[in-house]
């Protein structure tokens, strides 16, 4: 038997593949779905399942890609929705046969309705591995704030009533052994404290776990909604492409990834009113761009950073990237539903200027620079754009909290007239700030290198006294 997570770091994502016996069975895969085919190609194996713990919103799962390639079923837990597509609604406790082992499906409504676990019994007969979904994280469990903005009847309240009722009736009674495997870790905004680490036993977290502690209903309902804020605008839209479905990957790739002349690239850019996104790093981004641009580092959270900022999953998509890295951006894109990229500037940037056409810049500084700056010209705007919560445990006294989460909100509070330094915890974030409101006509933001721990590291700043944060979104 063979259990291998698969683990995508942008999206703090854990998919699945087990194997028994030359079969394969294959949990919330990634729209992408050709590695999972190899795999099992490979090690001479068939994908006779394609398991789903409900219906995502920080990505678009490639179950449906995979069930058309590959033949297997998709499987979720019960559920009125109608699909786009063929699957089968499992009951709570129904079983599969997979090789030598049992798979045996465990209805956990609580973060969305048709939440499910995956129980896995091995050769032996043993409760070995619980696949847990968004219904048990390590350190953490499933927000119940999502599926209410698919589902109008459901409030907060009462699916954090359901997981509360499905984490000590489903959960907490299977064996302390148990490895947990979630879908989620670190980074997600599918909960709001996770750890970085991965996999546990069960019996771990019922010690460490806050939600797994003895409370009341009513106290598990408070602490587990204190310190949620309003989820990235495109889960509800990731939502609905998993339950009616989408182009298939190879559709979308054949569309993204077409080579432009500089003057095409322009061409469409003026004709199609796409975004024109540029994803190398933020310190080269700097040094020069194609106006207009904006600079989401492909090296970062890119996929999470895109919807949140790009409100709309149809919107054309023009790409500046490092040369043979376009592929890439077209697939992470996909990831999180994004499937009109309409091609890329062909020899990247480079292209663009060596063919004299107009280039931007954004000035940086290093945190020694701008305390420099400070010490001469006394007091000066400085912008965090952390999260809040980030902010509130620490930041550099007297600067001002506008967290790109919220970039809109953040945008109102900065004068076009005044300069200001922006700074987030390493650089990514910043510089992404100051490309958006740059596009939008503000020519006075001066990014801060290295971002506050820069800043911290020097040792030349005021900086507010450390609070633990209760939350990471």
């Amino acid at each position: 038997m063979l259990i291998e997570q698969i683990y995508t770091g942008c999206l703090a994502q854990g998919a699945y593949y087990i194997e028994s016996d030359g079969e394969a069975a294959v949990i919330d895969p990634l729209r992408e779905v050709q590695p999972y085919i190899e795999k099992a190609e490979r090690r001479g194996a068939k994908i006779k399942y394609v398991f789903e713990t409900h219906f995502h919103a920080d990505f678009v799962s490639g179950h449906q890609d995979l069930s058309a390639k590959t033949g297997a079923p998709i499987v979720f837990g019960p559920t009125g929705m109608k699909m786009g597509f063929d699957a089968i609604v499992a009951e709570d406790g129904q079983e599969f046969q997979l090789g030598k082992v049992k798979i045996r499906l465990i209805h956990t409504p609580g973060h969305t309705m048709e939440s499910a676990c995956y129980l896995l019994i091995n050769e032996e007969g043993k409760e070995e591995a619980l696949f847990t979904g968004d219904t048990l994280f390590i350190g953490d469990v499933g927000r119940p704030d999502l599926a209410q903005k698919v589902i109008a009847d459901l409030t907060q309240d009462k699916l954090a009533a359901h997981l509360y009722d499905s984490l000590r009736n489903k959960i907490m009674p299977l064996a302390d052994d148990i490895i947990v495997y979630p879908a989620h870790g670190a980074g997600s905004a599918c909960g709001k404290n996770m750890s970085k680490e991965t996999t546990d036993t069960l019996g771990n977290q019922k010690k460490t776990n806050y939600a797994l502690q003895e409370m009341t209903k009513e106290e598990f309902i408070k602490e587990v909604l204190t310190g949620l804020t309003p989820p990235p605008s495109y889960f509800p839209q990731n939502v609905l492409m998993n339950i009616q479905g989408y182009d298939s990957i190879d559709d979308v790739l054949e569309r993204g990834i077409k080579p432009l002349s500089p003057a095409a690239f322009e061409a469409a850019a003026n004709e199609t009113g796409a975004v024109i996104l540029d994803t190398r790093d933020a310190q080269v981004f700097a040094k020069g761009f194609i106006p207009n641009s904006i600079n989401i580092g492909i090296d970062g959270s890119f996929a999470v950073w895109v919807g949140a900022l790009v409100p709309d999953l149809k919107q054309e998509i023009l790409i500046v990237a490092e040369e043979g890295r376009e592929e890439e951006v077209v697939t992470r894109l996909a990831r999180v539903g994004y499937d009109y990229a309409i091609g890329y500037i062909k020899g990247g940037f480079e292209s663009w200027a060596k063919d004299g056409r107009e280039v931007d810049t954004i000035t940086s500084v290093s945190a020694e620079e701008l305390a420099h700056i400070i010490e001469k010209e006394g007091n000066v705007n400085i912008l965090d754009v952390r999260k809040n919560s980030e902010y509130l445990s620490e930041h550099v006294i007297d600067a001002e909290n506008a967290p790109l989460d919220y970039i809109n909100e953040s945008m109102a509070q900065v004068n076009k007239d005044k300069t200001y330094y922006v700074h987030c915890a390493g650089g990514y974030r910043s510089m992404v700030f100051n490309s958006i409101l740059k596009a939008r006509g503000f020519d006075n933001l001066i990014d801060v290198k290295g971002g506050f721990d820069a800043i911290k590291d020097s040792a030349l700043f005021k900086v507010s006294d450390y609070v633990c944060p209760t939350t990471l979104l």
